[in-house]
Order: structure tokens, then C-alpha cells, then sequence
């Protein structure tokens, strides 16, 4: 059983953080969604209130097979002061764990240092955020273990992008045509 974590702070752009999920789920992946701030209530961007699956506190992360972060601001540089995440972040993408940020997201990758070197892609207007990346402007850039996705129009492309990788391309295909995709 594959184990995703999807991190949520006050100001996450929500499509980006909600269709990856929807995607996810619905290929059978077990998604869990993790608040970062006090509150298992995250607010996003568009003042759309969504209840967290967890804290952020409740997990080790041992079984992770997935750390995704949804941008938004101020969602992204939420994320970013969160240390514990940050931490759980540079030592499971070490493991070889898939790590991925989408929109303005991939700022916090860069700060961590785990762009450097790598393809990435990003909201246009952040390139300059992540560190040490060769940006691609693609709507989803996969180097390594690093998942990278532009902003909300990616959203559904990064989901599907998750699902071809850890349940292969004909699950992906078949969610594709069901959700008329």
C-alpha cells in the first residue's frame, strides 16, 4: 500500500491541493491530508475552509511514499517556516522518497537545497526561488525523485502524474477516460 502525505498551512491554493487528493483517491492511493498549523481547519487562499485528515505531529512518516505541497500564498511560505516539515522534507527526499511542490511551492525545495542541479518547474515569476534548479516552464517536471507542477492548471496533470508513477500508466488512462479528463 502506497502512503501520500499532502502538507496544508493557511493560504494553500486549494485546486492544487484538493485535485491531486480527488486523483489520487480515486486509484485507491491512501492520501492523507496533514495540517501544519494549529488547527486541523486550513483555510486557503479563497477563504475555502478544509478540514485536515491530521496534524502534522500524529505521523513519523516512516511509511511515506509521497510528500506533496500545494502552492498558494501566503500557503507556500507557510510552509517554508515550518522547520519539523522542512527537516522531514531534506531527509526523506535523501531516501529516495517522492517529494513534490506545485505553483509557488517549489520555493520551499529550493531553500531546503533540494533543487540544485535539477529540472524543475514553477509558477512563472518564482524561478528565482528555486535554488540551484534549471527551470523548465513544463506543466509537470519529474527529475529524480523530485515532482515539480506550474500552478493550478497543473493540478489534475500532477495528479494523474502521481497515479501513472506508483500505479502505472494504464490506471492512470483508465482515470483519465472516467473522469472524462
Amino acid at each position: 500500500m502506497k502512503t501520500m502525505y499532502v502538507f496544508l498551512a493557511d493560504g494553500f491554493e486549494e485546486i492544487e491541493a484538493l485535485a491531486p487528493v480527488d486523483v489520487m483517491r480515486r486509484a485507491g492511493l491512501t492520501v492523507t491530508t496533514v495540517s501544519v498549523t494549529d488547527n486541523l481547519t486550513v483555510t486557503g487562499a479563497h477563504g475555502i475552509p478544509v478540514v485536515a485528515d491530521a496534524m502534522f505531529d500524529e505521523f513519523d512518516y516512516a511509511d511515506a511514499d509521497l510528500l506533496f505541497l500545494p502552492g498558494g500564498l501566503p500557503g507556500a511560505t507557510n510552509l517554508e517556516a515550518h522547520k519539523p516539515l522542512g527537516e522531514l522534507l531534506t531527509g526523506k527526499a535523501a531516501e529516495g522518497v517522492v517529494v513534490s511542490a506545485i505553483c509557488a511551492a517549489p520555493l520551499v525545495l529550493g531553500g531546503l537545497g533540494l533543487l540544485q542541479g535539477r529540472q524543475a518547474t514553477c509558477y512563472p515569476g518564482f524561478e528565482g526561488n528555486m535554488l540551484g534548479a534549471e527551470y523548465t516552464a513544463a506543466k509537470v517536471t519529474i527529475d529524480g525523485n523530485i515532482f515539480t507542477a506550474c500552478g493550478p492548471g497543473a493540478a489534475w496533470e500532477l495528479g494523474f502524474t502521481f497515479v501513472e508513477h506508483f500505479c502505472g500508466a494504464e490506471k492512470a488512462d483508465e482515470l483519465r477516460a472516467g473522469m472524462q479528463f
